[in-house]
């Protein structure tokens, strides 16, 4: 089947399940290309569920022959028509249409990610944060480094090849003077000799191949275990941005229910307010009491505007923590309230298990055995160092009058061993042996020093996890009592046998339960999160959502 040799101006009509296409050629069609057009319509009718119609504008039944190219993304279709003659055109047309349907399918993509109003709970602001944390990309790309050093490293084993290539054109001819003794000189006179052609040319190349090099074997060995270290740093970076994330995000809660608990002790007071202005109408309520009452609801207004404010900042720190537009809309579903995580009962249970999970002693552990092998290649540098080696060279030289074609190039090809062996390196070696391993020496200090810094920091985050936990009992008790002695209080006040004081000294018991009681909570979710990065865990599902 051809294509059409002649102008066709085509028109299309997207839909979601159409598409009509129209075309003006510069002659009619053939009805070889009739039946070949048809075909095709009826295979992507077929092929993609579209129903294809084409039109003529001489009001004819002719079909013309066009190519279809489909380009589908999810369940959006893209269709390219092209014919030869218009393919340059075409070209152009989809060279500016490409790039603006990528990107508009990448906007939604980033729309589908994160929808207005969006109900975003623990996990999820984990789950986005870890995608989008520059921190995290940037481990990546620490480890990405580490694995290019990796290939670096075997280079010094594998084979090396390299070719060159040498032109040289003589501006004036080298010579060689040579005893003239045999024109009858004597050996006092000479004669020049040229030597050089007008052109020469050499090709070579040279393979090299390491057969015992005990530093560089080292160095292998150091740089497997450089890649375990990379993968340890990448999970102490990711649990510092889980802890960092998890930590916003309970600040955004407690902040909210801050503000939830100013809302609702302004609203006791609203109603208490409008209970004693009604008192007041009876005769039941002085006047000072309602001076008091308006005054309880105005003292709270500032109390109201920072908790506004906390929640604001809040909310920002923690769209910046997880890497969102700060002007996106983010509602938060999840709730201030104690996880079902288990913890070691006792000191030496977690210390233990810090030992085990730290990513960053696991670092240092590493890095003690990483420069054991430098110790290692310090000293094979003592060693010989055997390489094989071959050289294939082709060189040629002829004068101005001889064609290139003509011209000779012999082959010459050379394999050899090479030994080579240092004998005195004027104190060289030793003192890079010596410095490998105080450096070494050096690791296994600040490993120590890391233990017992692990070691106090695990037993403060128990502690704090522990006091948290108890005051969590205790508040829990007080809400209730404090609840009971507001409902009271107020009760007593309507009935006209109890007083504003008594009424605001239950309101403000009952205010300071509930806000000790969400701080509490609020420090034992912190102090979870804690012990968590001290002991090394850095699960990305939690309990609070």
């Amino acid at each position: 089947m051809k294509d059409i040799d002649t102008p066709i101006v085509i028109r299309g009509i997207l839909s979601s399940s159409n598409i009509s296409l129209k075309a003006w050629p510069r002659r009619h069609i053939t009805d070889p290309e009739m039946k070949a057009a048809k075909n095709i319509s009826e295979n992507v009718s077929h092929s993609y569920g579209m129903n294809v119609t084409t039109h003529n504008c001489y009001g004819t039944d002719h079909f013309f022959i066009f190519r279809l190219f489909l380009l589908q993304y999810g369940t959006v279709r893209f269709f390219f028509i092209k014919t030869d003659y218009c393919m340059n055109r075409f070209r152009q047309i989809k060279l500016c249409i490409v790039p603006f349907l990528l990107l508009t399918a990448f906007s939604h993509i980033q729309a589908a990610t994160l929808p207005a109003n969006a109900s975003m709970t623990l996990d999820d602001a984990v789950h986005i944060g870890l995608e989008r944390s520059r921190m995290l990309e940037i481990a990546r790309l620490d480890r990405d480094m580490t694995s290019q050093k990796i290939r670096e490293t075997w280079a010094q084993v594998l084979p090396q090849i390299s070719s060159d290539f040498t032109y040289t054109r003589s501006l004036k001819p080298s010579v060689l003077f040579f005893p003239d003794i045999f024109n009858g000189g004597t050996s006092n006179s000479f004669i020049p000799l040229v030597i050089s052609a007008d052109n020469a040319a050499t090709a070579t190349i040279n393979v090299r191949q390491a057969l015992f090099n005990g530093s560089a074997f080292a160095g292998i060995k150091a740089a497997g275990i450089l890649r375990k270290m990379s993968n340890e740093a990448y999970r102490n970076t990711e649990a510092a941005v889980i802890a960092d994330i998890k930590m916003s995000y309970f600040d955004a809660l407690i902040s909210r229910d801050q503000l939830k608990l100013i809302e609702q002790s302004i609203e006791r007071w609203q109603q208490s307010r409008k209970d004693t202005r009604a008192m007041f109408r009876q005769g039941v309520a002085a006047d000072i009491d309602t001076l008091k009452a308006y005054l309880s609801v105005e003292n709270l207004r500032p109390d109201l505007i920072q908790a506004e404010n906390r929640v604001a900042t809040t909310m920002t720190k923690l769209k910046n923590v997880i890497g969102i537009p700060l002007d996106s809309t983010v509602i938060l579903s999840g709730k201030l309230e104690l996880s079902s995580a288990t913890y070691p009962q006792d000191i030496a249970a977690a210390y233990r298990e810090a030992l085990d999970s730290r990513p960053d002693l696991r670092q240092l552990d590493l890095q003690v055995k990483a420069e054991g092998e430098k110790v290692s290649a310090a000293r094979a540098e003592r060693y010989p160092v055997i390489s094989a080696f071959g050289q294939f060279e082709s060189q040629t030289a002829f004068n101005d009058n001889v064609k290139t074609s003509e011209s000779r190039w012999p082959v010459s090809t050379a394999v050899g061993l090479e030994v080579s062996l240092p004998i005195f390196t004027g104190y060289r070696t030793s003192a890079q042996v010596a410095q490998a391993r105080i450096t070494q020496m050096q690791t296994r200090t600040r490993v120590e020093d890391l233990k017992d810094a692990i070691r106090a920091e695990v037993e403060v985050r128990l502690l704090n996890f522990r006091e948290s936990q108890k005051r969590i009992d205790v508040q829990s008790k007080t809400i209730s009592v404090a609840e009971r002695s507001y409902k009271i209080s107020l009760l007593r006040f309507k009935e006209g046998i109890g007083t504003r004081l008594e009424l605001t000294d239950a309101e403000l018991q009952l205010n300071k339960a509930k806000t000790n009681y969400l701080q509490a909570v609020y420090d034992y979710l912190v102090a979870s999160v804690q012990l968590d990065k001290a002991l090394g865990r850095s699960e990305t599902s939690v309990s609070a959502k």
